[in-house]
């Protein structure tokens, strides 16, 4: 379920084995932001889901995104689920390093190395 913002911004809500993954692509920014955001809520309302966020096709993200992931870790939390960040290229691990963030979340090479990591005892 593909849900856009403009052009220049996607967000691919997809299944997986025991995850929902959130494929983002483009520029996460203040003006794009609000895809993300009714995303996160549909997969949360739901509730008690591992949610995927694959930042593989994202070219850029802000701290209106960062924002988006830190207030959604909660709310995911809250519903019984885990919020994982996947794929990260260096800018942008770099940035949640920088401030901290990288600490609240579990980090993966890519969604296989995440459905895998979730597969051991």
């Amino acid at each position: 379920m593909p849900t856009a913002d403009d052009e220049r911004f996607t967000v691919d809500v997809r299944p997986v084995e025991g995850a929902t993954v959130l494929a983002l692509a483009g520029e996460l920014d203040h003006d794009t932001a609000d895809s993300l955001r009714a995303a996160l809520e549909v997969v949360r309302v739901r509730g008690g889901q591992r949610v995927l966020v694959d930042f593989s096709g994202l070219e850029f993200c802000d701290s209106t995104g960062l924002n988006v992931l830190l207030h959604n870790r909660l709310a995911v939390r809250e519903s019984g689920g885990s919020l994982e960040l996947v794929g990260l290229h260096q800018p942008i691990e770099r940035m949640l390093h920088v401030t901290g963030a990288a600490g609240l979340f579990p980090l993966h090479a890519d969604v296989e190395a995440a459905l895998a990591s979730h597969r051991r005892p």
